[in-house]
């Protein structure tokens, strides 16, 4: 073997693209959750990398096969957050050589069919593409376990189509966009925030329902949902950048063990059709406006921001 002129100095494997669909049914009540999870480990794994040396490699179809084996045991199954801290605390507990677990659960959307008026015990409906999403890690290296969690949605698209203006920007030479004082405002919103895990719970998987007892995982997602949709509809919106700010505020008021919340706008335009040829009115503006519009995929304005808790040892728990 020639002589290495290089060193591992990053190495981390696992599983991707596990998919699992878990049941329980409590009478004629039943709860389905399903997940695609990534889940991903690092440790004292280096040999494996350069000295061919399986010994040390927990193989990928274990890390499967624990997601489906958790996945039937966990009791934090249906709640996104604690079941991901569940397993990488599993893995970080059960191998010694591991020190690191990095969960990715992606969670699809299964709403209750309604029927006369009533949620049916055990039919569900896709009813839109957004997906709740949650990042985990659990991390041994230190001595101590510590770890964090991060929870969000994407893929949530939402339209509103008035209440919405973009003036006064910075125009050069380059510059061809019109001012325009209403218009549509369309995105898919996606958004990603940082809780405080409380530090006087021990992280261990005993101590997973302690933990959610002091955040209430379930209650701050609907929360920061509801704000920020409520946000995007009555805001009366002088940019994205501006409308983005106020639910981000809005976010870190109503929910006070989350350290900071991160959001992405990508622009979905809509552009008002010139039916003048044909002699009908398609004109701008609020009072008789644009009501025929052309969907335009790309390119696309892509608005991001994370706001940060100014003082985040003041969040209680």
């Amino acid at each position: 073997m020639s002589e290495e002129v290089g060193y591992l100095s990053a190495a981390r494997y696992g599983k991707d693209l596990v998919r699992v669909c878990r049941v329980t049914r409590e009478g004629n009540t039943h709860h389905v959750v399903e997940y695609t999870a990534r889940v991903l480990l690092e440790g004292d794994i280096e040999t494996s990398y350069t000295k061919a040396d399986n010994s040390v490699v927990v193989a990928t179809d274990t890390v499967k096969n624990t997601v489906y084996i958790l996945s039937k045991t966990s009791p934090h199954v249906h709640n996104p957050p604690a079941f991901a801290m569940h397993i990488a605390l599993h893995f970080t507990t059960t191998y010694p050589h591991i020190s690191k677990c990095f969960v990715d659960l992606i969670s699809h959307k299964w709403s209750r069919i309604q029927v006369n008026g009533k949620a049916h015990g055990w039919a569900f409906e896709r009813d839109g593409e957004e997906k709740g999403v949650v990042e985990a890690c659990a991390d041994k290296s230190s001595g101590k376990t510590t770890g964090y969690v991060k929870v969000g949605l994407k893929d949530l698209l939402v339209l509103k189509t008035t209440g919405s203006s973009f003036t006064k920007f910075h125009r050069d030479q380059y510059t061809t966009l019109q001012e325009v004082d209403d218009r549509l405002f369309s995105t898919s919103v996606d958004l990603k925030y940082d809780i405080s895990l409380p530090p006087s719970v021990p992280l261990t998987i005993e101590n997973i329902g302690k933990i959610n007892q002091h955040v209430d995982f379930q209650n701050v997602y609907k929360k920061t949902r509801k704000a920020t949709l409520e946000v995007f509809a009555t805001d009366e919106s002088a940019s994205v950048q501006a409308t983005m700010y106020k639910t981000a505020q809005r976010v870190l008021r109503e929910s006070p063990s989350i350290k900071s919340v991160t959001y992405a706008y990508p622009n979905k335009h809509y552009i008002p059709v010139n039916l003048n040829a044909f002699n009908l009115e398609n004109g701008l503006g609020r009072e008789g406006g644009a009501e025929v519009f052309h969907p335009v995929a790309d390119p696309s304005g892509y608005i991001t921001a994370t706001v940060t808790r100014k003082d985040i040892n003041s969040s209680k728990l």
